[in-house]
């Protein structure tokens, strides 16, 4: 297997491989682009979006600014929102469904580091360049999904079709469908049912 093949199969792998450099340098340059251009400059961000996130639907609107680790490894569905300051870490893939919103500060981290010094740490190889082992999880997002600001979501997570993830929450376990969940750790505080139709909240009107 290919170091990029390890990555993306859950595997230790060096990160420090040329391939694997050679993306997140490009991904990292088209990032810091569509970050210096402005919200009513469409065409050029299209532009960029093509090459730094290719596997995306129609409707796809990137606030800015961004950062993805690879970009190529993350698909996104249609008519998806992400207000500032989005990251994603995609060394394993990222899966994001149809109608989903981003709240400002969200990361979406993939990458896993062993917990032991004596296996993170860098090591040499034997021409002297350093290297770590790493490995990663992938993640999946549902449809109809709102994940509200400064939201973290960990390697290995799914969370369901139309769940609510409240603000500040770390997400280090799978959420069921029709959750709102919170915290630190996320947890699911109830199900999301009729009676939160926006209709029933007189108050609004």
């Amino acid at each position: 297997m290919t170091e990029k093949e390890k990555m993306l199969a859950g595997k230790i792998y060096n990160p420090s491989d040329k391939e694997l450099a050679s993306l997140r340098l490009q991904a990292h340059k088209l990032s810091k682009m569509y970050n210096d251009t402005f919200e009513d400059e469409e065409e050029k961000r299209e532009q960029i979006l093509k090459e730094l996130v290719p596997n995306r639907k129609k409707g796809v609107f990137l606030q800015g600014p961004v950062q993805f680790d690879y970009g190529v490894f993350t698909s996104i569905g249609k008519n998806f929102y992400a207000n500032f300051n989005f990251t994603v870490l995609d060394c394993c893939p990222v899966r994001i469904g149809d109608n989903v919103m981003i709240g400002p500060n969200v990361s979406i981290m993939t990458p896993v580091h062993p917990l032991r010094y004596q296996d993170r740490n860098l090591k040499e190889k034997a021409d002297g360049t350093l290297y770590d082992d790493e490995y990663a999880k992938p993640i999946t997002i549902g449809d109809n999904c709102w994940i509200a600001s400064c939201v973290t979501v960990t390697g290995g997570v799914t969370i369901g079709d139309g769940c609510v993830i409240g603000a500040g929450s770390v997400v280090t376990r799978d959420i069921p469908a029709n959750s709102f969940a919170a915290g630190n750790p996320c947890r699911v505080i109830r199900e999301i049912t009729e009676a939160d139709a926006i209709a029933l909240k007189k108050e609004l009107f």
